[in-house]
């Protein structure tokens, strides 16, 4: 199977979270498709969860947002935070506990796995009342529902520091691998510079499969895994080289990366559009703004396309206590020209509508407009995304390159091992 038609306790088994979760899933209130109508769908109270309420550079903005609500609703809203590394699975589990109500702050890559809970309002008519783009409401929707109203949709692609690429002679932004190699090795002869910001932790490893789609692995063909192919092995040997020539730095996440980042200290990183915010809400040179490029990710050959992966999130609602009132909530906080301009300009995260969009606060941010136009519009979905077994699938890949960055396994030999870890994982 691959992933549809899962009740909770098979969606919590998928994910990942193991006895504990089958446990939590056994003692969980039973409902029509393991969601649950009870409780005061009325209510003007209603929860919010959110990664981005326990992050410092978007705390404050994401709490303004509430309290602005609090105060023209009059109404209470109950905040749960989780660190984005611990959220699915934290979230998971108290959601399926009965302990998540109202609305919820989601990473698109995580809609399936969530929604196959069966706990989620459909929201297909508030949604058109949005004025969302196409591409950002195909990105709240799971099987043909409309689970989530999109709050941010962008791409993950690599972050450029210009004033150290002058300084380090790189005349223009490298195209190809070659390219690329070239000027982090010229961004290595300065001092104290990390070249490339790659993630190598294994929570945010799955940055691989951008590049193992670069030199040419399909990762998934219907369902067959193609991972262990030459192409697969090619990129992760090629990574390991990145590493050994210490072009790319040990034990580093996103969070990492756009704090070395932010101290002006990287080459390159790997971001979504929300990095630009995100590195200069705690840097000390709030100048650095200037100096920061979106670059499309180099190619193998000279008119390849790019690759990027499409990033974003959307607000859900759990259906039970405050459902109405945390639709209006999720519908506001997406919708609304000026909620959303101003959290543009607080957080550098792009509207999801076309009023927003064509705002000029918004338009005339040149960063944005050149992330759309170099990055997003060559991005795809993740290739696991439609399983519910998704995190674990990526888990299993990202460990396995990790053990060739340490040494412990060759390329072709984890890549061989990872293949057939996620073939198994997508057929159970």
């Amino acid at each position: 199977m691959s992933g549809y038609g899962m009740n909770r306790r098979n969606a919590l088994r998928l994910l990942g979270l193991g006895a504990m979760g089958t446990a939590m899933a056994a003692c969980a209130p039973s409902g029509t498709g393991g969601g649950s109508d009870s409780g005061d769908t009325k209510s003007k109270d209603f929860g919010f969860s959110s990664w981005s309420l326990n992050e410092e550079s978007s705390k404050a903005r994401i709490q303004k947002i509430v309290s602005d609500w609090e105060k023209a609703h009059k109404s209470k809203i109950s905040t749960t935070a989780y660190p984005y590394n611990e959220y699915l699975q934290q979230f998971t589990l108290k959601l399926n506990g009965g302990e998540i109500t109202g609305a919820v702050h989601l990473d698109i890559a995580w809609l399936a796995a969530i929604a196959q809970m069966g706990k989620l309002a459909d929201l297909k008519d508030v949604a058109a009342k949005g004025g969302y783009t196409d591409v950002a409401l195909q990105s709240g929707q799971y099987g043909g529902v409309q689970y989530g109203l999109p709050w941010t949709t962008g791409s993950i692609g690599l972050i450029g520091n210009q004033d150290l690429l002058i300084e380090a002679g790189v005349k223009q932004h490298p195209t190809t691998i070659s390219e690329f190699e070239d000027a982090l090795r010229a961004l290595k002869e300065l001092k104290g510079i990390t070249p490339y910001a790659a993630a190598t932790k294994v929570a945010q490893l799955k940055d691989i499969f951008p590049w193992m789609q670069t030199f040419g692995c399909t990762i998934l063909e219907g369902e067959t895994v193609t991972i262990g192919d030459d192409a697969s092995i090619d990129a992760v040997e090629w990574y390991k080289k990145l590493h050994d020539e210490k072009l790319i730095a040990k034990d580093v996440d996103r969070f990492d990366a756009r704090a070395l980042f932010g101290q002006g200290t990287v080459g390159f990183y790997d971001d979504a559009v929300i990095g630009k915010g995100a590195t200069l809400a705690t840097a000390k040179d709030k100048s650095l703004a200037s100096r920061m490029v979106p670059v499309p990710r180099p190619v193998v050959k000279a008119g390849d396309q790019p690759r990027a992966l499409l990033w974003g999130g959307v607000i859900a609602v759990v259906k039970g206590d405050g459902q109405e009132a945390a639709t209006d909530f999720a519908l506001h906080t997406t919708s609304d020209t000026r909620t959303v301009v101003e959290h543009f300009e607080a957080l550098a995260l792009p509207p999801t509508t076309t009023e927003g969009l064509a705002d000029p606060k918004v338009a005339v941010d040149t960063f944005t407009s050149d992330w759309t136009e170099m990055i997003t519009k060559t991005a795809t979905p993740g290739p696991f995304w439609a399983y519910a077994r998704n995190a674990q699938i990526e888990e299993a890949v990202a460990k396995q390159v990790q053990a060739v960055l340490v040494g412990q396994s060759s390329a072709k030999d984890a890549m061989k091992k990872a293949g057939e870890e996620v073939a198994t994982l997508i057929k159970d």
